[in-house]
């Protein structure tokens, strides 16, 4: 009996393995990509977004002051 419910026990936890790592594996890693024909506008609010580059129609994210902005800049 005892051995039986030791196989049920290490094949189930084989299985919620294999899906967990099934499921890690899924996507594209990085940020999103919008659409070719996508504008943006607003405030751009993410530091990848501070320099949008020279095809991006975003904006630049403006400075925004912090408390220890002497000790870092």
């Amino acid at each position: 009996m005892g051995a039986l419910l030791r196989i049920k026990f290490v094949t189930l936890a084989a299985l919620f393995c294999a899906l967990g790592f099934g499921f890690a594996g899924c996507g594209v890693k990085g940020p999103l990509e919008p659409p070719p024909d996508a504008k943006v506008t607003g405030e751009a609010k993410s530091p990848e977004a501070q320099d949008p580059g020279s095809n991006s129609d975003a904006p630049k994210k403006p400075h925004e002051g912090f408390v220890l902005d002497p000790l870092l800049r």
